[in-house]
């Protein structure tokens, strides 16, 4: 199946609205950030520690009687010539940040949505319960070019200014670079605070040993959900036939063989399903990333959660 024609119902199939992304609002409600390290390869409920003392440093005092001698502030103590002690504030609610990853290749799909509005889906949900928990919600998208941090912030403005930027994707003005997920994670631990619940949504292409040291680095002092958006035909290549991969305008679609081929700037790549050993490699090729992101989540103790293009995001999330 080729998405070409920009019809209303197919539109919602290639790219996602802040309409759809607003509506979401509502099925969130029911939704927990609450996740559990991998159980099964299909596994979708978790539960999750919060990492981090749970307190935030509200100021500096003079020091009184009973207070613990372990929150005295040297720092301001030597300064002043005076014993101060640090005071604390519970810190009720929790950084939520958002990574999500709107590469070329996510512009892609055989059956369903593309994988990008999955991803775009999936995110506005868990930016929209992290907001009915009253988290405070921040994020990270990226593309082929440009990628853009948000800081946590209170409230559903926080989640508006979130959906407005996966909404808008303008790089027109951006330098000519090629954001990899290694540059992306290593961002990702500078703005993500300590005791932050992390997501990152993407079907992960370029994982590598790198990235999984960067993601070591990130679950010490985060808590980490990994959802991998895939296509079916990515998993499994029909038996028979033979279908034209094409790349435009930074977008992806396939097509049977001698039908649906897009016209203007395009790439092709045609895979004959008959030719078996092009067909393994193929499969293999997806299944050793599946394997490798499986084996990084058990190893680290991080949520995974797999989301088809035919898939219910909200099914999938609870």
């Amino acid at each position: 199946m080729f998405f070409a024609k920009q019809t209303p119902t197919t539109s919602e199939l290639v790219s996602v609205s802040l309409k759809t992304l607003l509506d979401l609002a509502r099925p969130a409600a029911g939704l927990s950030l609450k996740h559990s390290a991998i159980r099964a390869g299909q596994s979708g409920g978790y539960v999750s520690r919060f990492k981090g003392r749970g307190m935030e440093f509200e100021e500096a005092r003079g020091y009184q009687p009973g207070d613990d001698i372990r929150s005295i502030d040297w720092r301001v103590t030597a300064r002043t010539g005076e014993t101060h002690t640090k005071v604390f504030r519970e810190e009720r609610e929790r950084p939520v940040f958002i990574s999500l990853d709107s590469r070329p290749a996510m512009h892609f799909a055989t059956r369903g949505v593309f994988k990008s509005v999955l991803a775009a889906k999936l995110a506005g949900l868990v930016a929209w319960a992290a907001q009915h928990h009253g988290d405070r919600i921040g994020g990270q998208i990226f593309t082929g070019d440009v990628c853009r941090e948000l800081k946590p912030q209170n409230g559903k403005h926080a989640v508006l200014r979130f959906l407005n930027t996966i909404c808008d994707q303008d790089d027109s003005g951006a330098e000519q670079t090629t954001i990899t997920l290694e540059h992306v994670l290593a961002r990702l631990m500078h703005h993500a605070r300590p005791g932050s619940l992390v997501y990152i949504i993407s079907d992960f292409r370029g994982i590598n040993d790198q990235v999984e040291a960067h993601l070591a680095k990130l679950s010490r002092h985060c808590d980490v959900v990994l959802i991998f958006v895939y296509d079916p035909l990515e998993s499994h290549l029909p038996e028979k036939g033979r279908y034209r991969f094409t790349a435009r305008e930074g977008a992806y679609g396939a097509s049977r063989s001698g039908t649906g081929a897009a016209t203007g700037n395009k790439r092709d790549v045609v895979i004959d399903t008959s030719d078996r050993q092009r067909l393994l490699q193929y499969q293999q090729h997806f299944t050793q990333r599946l394997q490798q992101l499986e084996q990084i989540a058990k190893k680290m103790g991080l949520a995974l959660i797999q989301c088809s293009t035919t898939d219910d995001p909200i099914q999938r999330l609870r």
